[in-house]
């Protein structure tokens, strides 16, 4: 029903390729954004805007080596928990030195943008602790790449494996041909290794920083974020579903439900990029407290 939306427009001046993200059409305005809300999610192809390059270099590499096999290995060498251990806080502050090579639409650490995640929620629920603390902590799994993980392992967005490819995947039309699940017979059709309504704690998701701080979350055994929160933080990057509107046919009744929380996270996580740089240090104290209520102690990386 959304084809529409990823046919490829080319300038009939300059021969440029533009991609039609889905969620240019389906994404709510936002009181809080610091340019146009179409402006968001621009991944156009220009090779000769290094962001861009950077961008779609990035998805490339993604598209190509993220299948089942790979994401079965990821699980197995990152779930052993085993890389270091660290505070919330602690892990926060090793996100200042990332900067997300798949994001188009800033080039600002990753820090920066879970204090503005946090504190826009924080204006609008300040009564939803939990809420503050997930925005805070939503890309904590990007921490991966400091420990040796390349980028198109941990960023970006994420997608089934083990079925076939949704069209609202960005750049699904010219990255996925170098990916050997795309030829599986077994992977390569509508529902592939799953089943109608199947949920999607059953499915097998692209390896990168949502399902890692879940399972980080999962283990911790003082962690008592709601059920909510755990899945925002799991599913904030799944675009083609919660944005492109594909996939509904492996989700369960609860899936559908707990998609309002994740679009309702969307619009603070997508348009608070680029907005006013927060006073970090005078935050600290009291996302420290949140940190204390729901995820105290040292956790296990």
């Amino acid at each position: 029903m959304h084809n529409f939306l990823f046919q490829l427009v080319r300038s009939s001046c300059q021969g440029q390729l533009s991609i039609i993200d889905p969620s240019a059409l389906l994404r709510p305005e936002s009181k809080f954004s610091y340019k146009p809300v179409s402006e968001y999610r621009d991944y156009s192809i220009d090779e000769n805007d290094p962001m861009k390059e950077r961008v779609r270099r990035t998805y490339t590499y993604m598209h190509t080596y993220q299948n089942v096999d790979f994401v079965e290995q990821k699980m197995d060498e990152w779930c052993k928990f085993d890389k270091f251990e660290a505070t919330i806080l602690d892990t926060l502050e090793k996100l200042n030195d990332l900067v997300d090579e798949s994001d188009p639409d800033v080039d600002i650490p990753n820090i920066v943008h879970a204090f503005q995640t946090a504190e826009h929620i924080r204006r609008d629920y300040p009564d939803q602790k939990w809420f503050q603390l997930t925005g805070l902590i939503h890309d904590l799994g990007k921490v991966m790449a400091m420990y040796g993980e390349a980028q198109w392992a941990v960023v970006g967005d994420t997608f089934p494996v083990g079925c076939a490819w949704a069209n609202s995947i960005v750049y699904s039309d010219s990255t996925f041909h170098e990916n050997p699940d795309t030829y599986n017979p077994r992977y390569n059709t509508t529902y592939g290794m799953y089943r109608q309504n199947i949920g999607l704690e059953n499915v097998l998701m692209s390896w990168g920083h949502d399902e890692y701080l879940y399972r980080v979350l999962k283990n911790h055994p003082t962690c008592t974020l709601p059920e909510e929160a755990l899945y925002v933080i799991r599913f904030h990057s799944f675009y083609p579903w919660h944005t492109g509107e594909d996939y509904d046919y492996l989700c369960s009744s609860k899936d559908m439900k707990m998609k309002e929380w994740v679009q309702l996270f969307n619009k603070y996580d997508l348009y608070t990029k680029g907005s006013d740089l927060p006073k970090m240090e005078d935050l600290k104290q009291y996302y420290q407290s949140l940190i204390d209520e729901f995820i105290p102690g040292v956790l296990k990386w």
